[in-house]
């Protein structure tokens, strides 16, 4: 019968040593103390696996409904895009462009009845918006095609119509900053539109916020000739910044050329830092079971001593006793890092089935829709976050195990074995 190394059997007995009547009394408790660190690491693995994979889920869920109204990238110019087309036949003749379509951007005050609000004014081309987003797509209520040259036409964000009270067929007022001389002097510039359409992208900023118009329309409404730019679609939007760099390199120098990380720096930069600091806050958790850890091992050996007394008189080595307690400390922390990485992708990976039945249990609301970008948690799974958490766990733990594995190699059978 195969036999395994006698420190590994010694350690693991250790491990999952039950209390007994007539030898080490202590046993039970030890055990128990064994099983608290290994929770300890397990319940710090798991909520790192899991807030990490919230966060990572939380950033996409909002970078793809931004990139779903906003662009991968865009060319603009101060004063107008003169001669904008043989640009974009330019742009779109380029390597990684999957689309490029015109745009005027501006920012106003939609008013209805007593009520107002600021906007944002989206100018575009119907016929070519859905090579660039997926406005199209987000209508609930009209069609991109229903904004028509000449008949100014809107389309708004779900959010906002239901903030003015509009709804299809309904007419409301644009006010822009741009102003007209009047004998009673400068008046603000407004116009008249009629909704025919509504849009909901799921991301609130901007469904509270947008209004679409042809992008004519839009240019007439600001005294423009020429659309304010381009924007551009790519194949791969992580390689934005650098197409963003080709690309300006077959523009005109007086065009602005910049991508969707660029405009929302802020924003990521924000959710990096977060992500980064949670990532070395719930560490310390994982460093605080580490700890415990290294006392339970500390018992461990201060009620083992005679024990290690006994072997030492049979022969064994300051090695063999420091590689037996080596042994004990590694497979509490390989237990724990593996109960934590598989319970933390039980939760991470039915997250959207667990949060939904606290918040129907305890009738809460996590993310309003009122106040986030986004009203359900999302998450993120990824390979790479797993075997980190996994792995740095498991050196904490082998690190831990260091200093009590050696005191238990330096005790002294004569002395150990004096009051027995």
């Amino acid at each position: 019968m195969l036999r395994l190394p006698i420190e590994l059997e010694i350690g693991l007995r250790y491990t999952r040593s039950k209390r007994r009547k007539t030898v080490g009394k202590r046993d039970g408790f030890l055990s128990f103390i064994s099983g608290i660190s290994t929770a300890g690491i397990a319940l710090g693995v798991a909520a790192l696996i899991v807030v990490l994979s919230v966060m990572n889920g939380f950033q996409k869920e909002v970078r793809d409904r931004m990139l779903s109204v906003l662009s991968h990238v865009e060319i603009t110019a101060p004063d107008g895009l003169a001669n904008w087309e043989p640009i974009a036949l330019k742009v779109a003749a380029q390597p990684h462009v999957v689309g490029v379509a015109p745009m005027v951007a501006s920012q106003g005050l939609l008013s209805r009845e007593n009520v107002m609000r600021g906007v944002s004014i989206r100018g575009v081309l119907p016929s070519e918006e859905g090579k660039v987003s997926d406005l199209p797509k987000q209508f609930v209520t009209g069609s991109i095609d229903d904004l028509k040259p000449g008949a100014f036409g809107v389309a708004l964000g779900a959010q906002l119509a239901n903030m003015v009270g509009a709804r299809l067929g309904d007419r409301v007022n644009l006010i822009v900053p741009e102003s007209d001389l009047t004998p009673a002097g400068a008046m603000p510039r407004m116009r008249t539109l009629q909704v025919v359409g509504i849009v909901d992208s799921g991301h609130y900023e901007y469904d509270s916020s947008l209004a679409i118009m042809h992008w004519k329309d839009a240019a007439a409404l600001l005294r423009l000739q020429d659309p304010s730019g381009l924007r551009v679609k790519v194949d791969d939007m992580q390689r934005a910044p650098e197409i963003a760099s080709e690309l300006a390199q077959v523009v005109p120098q007086a065009l602005w050329v910049s991508d969707w990380s660029r405009s929302n720096r802020n924003w990521f930069a924000a959710v990096q830092t977060e992500r980064k600091m949670m990532f070395i806050i719930l560490t310390l958790i994982i460093a605080v079971a580490a700890f415990n850890l290294v006392s339970t091992l500390v018992m461990t050996v201060n009620e083992k001593q005679a024990d290690i007394a006994i072997l030492r008189t049979m022969g064994a080595s300051p090695g063999l006793i420091q590689r037996i307690f080596l042994v004990q400390g590694l497979a509490i922390g390989l237990l724990g890092s593996l109960a934590g990485v598989g319970l933390g992708l039980l939760i991470a990976l039915n997250i959207d089935v667990i949060v939904p039945a606290i918040e129907a249990i305890f009738r809460v609301r996590f993310l309003p829709r009122d106040v986030y970008f986004i009203s359900e948690l999302p998450s993120d799974v990824r390979l790479s976050d797993v075997l980190t958490v996994g792995l740095m766990a498991f050196g904490l733990s082998v690190l831990a195990t260091l200093y009590p594995s050696r005191r238990a190699a330096q005790v002294q059978p004569a002395e150990a074995l004096r009051y027995e």
